[in-house]
């Protein structure tokens, strides 16, 4: 396997006498070469790779669920529960593209042991908290730290595997975040039932595992270079820029339409500023030797492509993740752990087709036809969740949950292929794995911010249009009161024509969401089709690669 090492690359991490060139499609290998066996340090490494995927994507689906409990016992406000919520979000969306940048100057595992440092004290905050402030700085010191294992697990899988080989351990990997992501609201709705804590504590065990298999195992060749020139090369001032331009536009993003009115000076005048600033930003990256943004990424349609899709397949996700659950719960008045369950269709499509897709891309050699399956398959069964209601047979609605999850599984391993593919130096790869998973999360905030805006308008117009509202739901003429007051209306003894009326204006708020999402999925359909099948013979990895031979 050929490989690069330190001494073949000049300062700036270029491969010398080397001429870019685009990758094109190249149909075959004509010399296939010879497999090398991997040693057992590299398996172990995998394994470490699994449990930060599993960890980071249960933590992040595990509190929406459990949150009305925990805010009640804690005697906390909606607006505390919806920045402890919130917090987490906005400190992943916010570092992960600090990570990227860092990681490749620095090397890959100095940051991967601060962002663990950092998960594991939010963890244990967030465990021990007494109070929803102290609760919602923990979510945030974990935001910060999950930023960095959700994304450098992903890029240490980069460098640890050649673009050719690279399909199966997708899929594994996916596998761990499928799994992560569907026993998220699951565990948190088991836990919220007897002690909310554990959301906090069950980290421990996994991310102390996970700490030691990357101590033992994870052996990735260092970049040697003398920690001043690695400083230098830091670009400070687009990390200043972002950080600032991401949380001013974040911050607003995450609250409009669900604290403020997208009307309010309280989103616009944020809003303006953070876009301002991410413009300058945008313009001061092409000067950096080793920018935030790394602008050869865009050089070719099917980079640009892989990474618009990849934030339209992020909005989709994760706003069906938040309110498939919520759906069942109003609509059905479902437990929370009983919607969970009923879920199962599409968590379990989800795990299926996202571990079998790179699977069939690695048999096939090819992922563009699969993608476009997928994307036709999301838009498809998102449109047709929208004619579900009170008397859709039950089997209905697992087999659209399934399609579905079929279309999103498929989709979210897909477009790692040709992102990867579509790079033109090896030593780019790792930049252009992190670019994706930022897309893939700054979908997810606006996705969840259009979710919010559409169903508490909704949500609004209909139950205004019911009529004064006896006393026991005056709380839902304020449209933002509307998912916490479920617990409490499934309790409610009402004359069944008023709770029926009062479902339908659920459902219609729902369904708004679906259209929304279903019309984004033809988005992402379109999208897909400016990627092309590039060639997947690519035997080489980075200079961060494993240390075969230690």
């Amino acid at each position: 396997m050929h490989s690069i090492h330190l001494a073949d690359v000049h300062d700036e991490g270029k491969i010398p006498n080397s001429t870019p060139e685009a990758p094109s499609p190249v149909p075959e290998d004509p010399l296939p070469k010879k497999k090398t066996r991997k040693p057992f340090s590299f398996y172990m490494s995998v394994v470490a790779l699994c449990l930060l995927a599993v960890i980071t994507a249960w933590d992040a689906t595990s509190l929406a669920i459990a949150l009305p409990a925990i805010t009640d016992q804690l005697h906390g406000t909606t607006f505390q529960s919806f920045w402890a919520s919130t917090s987490f979000v906005l400190g992943v969306t916010i570092t992960q593209p600090i990570y990227v940048s860092v990681s490749d100057v620095f090397g890959r595992k100095q940051p991967l042991y601060a962002s663990l440092l950092f998960f594991t004290v939010g963890s244990i905050v967030f465990a021990v908290a007494q109070n929803m402030e102290t609760l919602i700085g923990g979510r945030l010191i974990q935001g910060i730290g999950a930023g960095g294992l959700d994304v450098l697990e992903e890029i240490i899988l980069a460098d640890i595997t050649s673009l050719k080989e690279r399909p199966v351990y997708l899929a594994i990997i996916a596998l761990a975040i499928a799994t992560g992501s569907i026993a998220g609201p699951i565990l948190g709705a088991v836990f919220s039932q007897f002690d909310w804590r554990w959301i906090g504590w069950i980290n421990l065990p996994i991310v102390g595992t996970a700490f030691i298999l990357c101590i033992l195992f994870l052996r990735l060749r260092p970049i040697d270079v003398p920690l001043s020139v690695k400083v230098r090369r830091l670009d400070w001032t687009g990390i200043i820029l972002f950080t600032i331009g991401a949380t001013a536009t974040s911050l607003p993003i995450s609250w409009a339409g669900a604290l403020y009115p997208w009307s309010s000076w309280r989103t616009i005048v944020p809003l303006v500023i953070g876009l301002v600033v991410l413009v300058i930003f945008g313009f001061y990256e092409k000067r950096p030797a080793n920018p935030i943004l790394p602008y050869q990424l865009f050089s070719n349609a099917t980079g640009t492509a892989s990474l618009i899709t990849g934030l339209l397949h992020g909005l989709v996700l994760y706003t069906i993740l938040l309110y498939l659950p919520l759906f069942f719960q109003a609509v059905f008045l479902e437990e929370a752990l009983e919607a969970a369950k009923s879920t199962l269709a599409l968590a379990a499509l989800v795990i299926a087709s996202s571990f079998l897709a790179p699977i069939a891309i690695e048999f096939t050699r090819r992922y563009r036809f699969l993608l476009w399956a997928g994307w036709v398959f999301i838009a498809v069964f998102l449109g047709l969740w929208s004619i579900v209601g009170l008397n859709t047979p039950r089997v209905q609605t697992y087999v659209f949950q399934a399609l579905l999850g079929i279309g999103i599984g498929v989709v979210f391993t897909g477009t790692q292929v040709p992102m990867q593919a579509s790079v033109v130096h090896v030593d780019d790869t790792g930049l252009a794995v992190g670019m994706l998973v930022v897309f893939r999360l700054f979908g997810a905030l606006i996705g969840l911010a259009i979710g919010s805006t559409a169903f508490s308008s909704e949500f609004e117009k209909h139950i205004v249009a019911l009529g004064p509202l006896p006393e026991q739901l005056s709380a839902l003429n304020d449209a933002s009161q509307a998912v916490a007051f479920l617990p409490t209306f499934r309790t409610l003894e009402l004359p069944a024509e008023l709770t029926d009326n009062v479902i339908g204006v659920y459902l219609q708020s729902f369904k708004a969401v679906w259209y929304i999402l279903a019309a984004f999925s033809a988005l992402g359909f379109i999208g897909s089709l400016f990627i092309k099948d590039l060639s997947l013979e690519r035997d080489d990895v980075g200079r961060q690669g494993f240390e075969q031979s230690t």
